[in-house]
């Protein structure tokens, strides 16, 4: 049984000014060699871009990349036959680069900031054909119980499928609850994101944006000591 954490401040950091990004993991000049992934786990960005800027089109590879809108809207085109498309929060955005996929992503409001994660997992499969999804998930079905966004793609379990045997889920718990979460596999860990609020795991406490990395345990437990919004990913180790 073995709980780490990772307090928001030891995360890296850069301010290009259209863009404030942290970074979970090692990327672009944010290099630790201790952050470089967790599992199949590989990148975590907690991104804040200013309005109407973004990403210009870039490639990807072998990478299942997920994106989740927490306030604003994002606006994303790629090479898969898809124009403009729109993501807003309680939405979430799954491409599966495989044999190769440009895209680009842009904050579609003028005057609004656009926050997210960004979120790379390592695939189980290589050189599949790239393909694009997204999907609505309604708060209230995240309300003190576990909502399953992202899943294996071979798993019956509701939620957008990628090539690894994942999962990524949302819970909203009120001051007070407590909720026991049950991994996939023992061979898997979770690295849970602390949205917002202050929790408890075991005897780790986290406040808003620390993550636990959980490995060697099929159940733990989660107190909220005050209103909190939690992201779990669970990947093989």
């Amino acid at each position: 049984m073995q709980i780490e954490k990772f307090s928001a401040s030891t995360r890296g950091f850069v301010n290009h000014g259209w863009l404030q990004a942290n970074y979970s993991f090692s990327f672009a000049n944010f290099h630790n060699p201790k952050r470089m992934q967790f599992g199949a786990l590989r990148v975590l960005n907690d991104d804040l871009i200013t309005p109407s800027m973004g990403f210009s089109t870039h490639p990807h590879q072998n990478m299942e990349i997920i994106t989740i809108p927490l306030s604003g809207v994002l606006k994303h085109k790629d090479n898969m036959a898809n124009d403009w498309l729109y993501v807003r929060p309680n939405e979430v955005q799954v491409m599966s680069a495989g044999t190769g996929v440009y895209h680009s992503e842009v904050n579609a409001s003028a005057d609004e900031h656009l926050s997210l994660f960004q979120i790379w997992i390592l695939p189980n499969k290589e050189g599949v054909k790239p393909r694009y999804n997204q999907e609505s998930f309604d708060p209230q079905g995240r309300k003190n119980k576990l909502q399953v966004l992202v899943n294996d793609i071979n798993d019956k379990e509701e939620g957008l499928k990628i090539h690894q045997n994942a999962k990524l889920s949302r819970i909203d718990l009120d001051k007070g609850m407590e909720f026991d979460y049950t991994m996939k596999s023992k061979d898997h860990g979770v690295y849970l994101m602390n949205i917002s609020g202050e929790i408890q795991v075991n005897d780790e406490e986290a406040s808003s944006r620390d993550a636990l990395g959980i490995k060697g345990m099929e159940t733990f437990n989660v107190k909220a000591k005050t209103n909190s919004e939690l992201l779990f990913i669970e990947v093989p180790i």
